[in-house]
């Protein structure tokens, strides 16, 4: 085991400082409420869906390995350890993103809306980023919820990208528009 020595003489200290104080900032504004939490799901090699990908259907799907889901119960162990918990969890209805919220939340509410924009109609996708829009704005201002979804998606609604498992915690601006207040990665 690595001691804050070792960790300072392999430079390490730094960085997992910054790190401690960027999650204690996520947890304050947490506990403020009207924020959501939207993580891209945990872990899950390679990139897009295999050939004749079908929803609901895991075996189809590119899924969360043995690391994405240690990943996903470290980030439910976050929460647990902060004495935070969700207003409601929602995730996209792909297996990975299901798996992640359930690994993490102990639960997950399927949410077409943050699904993967990839096959879809640019009209569907354009609705979807709408309600997303509309839910942040509308997060409880006393509570948060928490959302597992996809890079493509976090990229629409933000405009900016997301590594596997990472959290940006939203809340609307006056005009409505989604804003990244503070971003938390779990290490796979």
């Amino acid at each position: 085991m690595f001691t804050r020595r070792h960790l300072v003489a392999a430079g390490l200290a730094w960085p997992l400082h910054r790190a401690t104080a960027a999650h204690e900032d996520v947890a304050a504004l947490l506990r403020q409420g009207g924020v959501v939490i939207a993580f891209r799901h945990a872990l899950a090699p390679g990139t897009f869906d295999p050939p004749g990908f079908r929803p609901g259907v895991c075996s189809t799907q590119r899924n969360l390995d043995d690391a994405g889901r240690a990943q996903a119960r470290r980030i439910g162990e976050w929460f647990k350890a902060a004495g935070l918990q969700p207003a409601r969890v929602r995730s996209s209805p792909w297996c990975r993103c299901l798996d992640t919220a359930t690994l993490a939340f102990g639960q997950a509410e399927p949410w077409a809306a943050l699904g993967s924009p990839h096959g879809a109609a640019e009209t569907t996708n354009a609705e979807s980023l709408d309600a997303l829009r509309h839910a942040v704005a509308a997060a409880p201002r006393d509570r948060f919820e928490a959302w597992v979804t996809h890079q493509f998606v976090l990229s629409k609604l933000v405009g900016g990208g997301s590594s596997s498992g990472e959290g940006l915690v939203l809340r609307a601006d006056g005009a409505g528009a989604p804003q990244v207040l503070a971003r938390m990665l779990i290490p796979a």
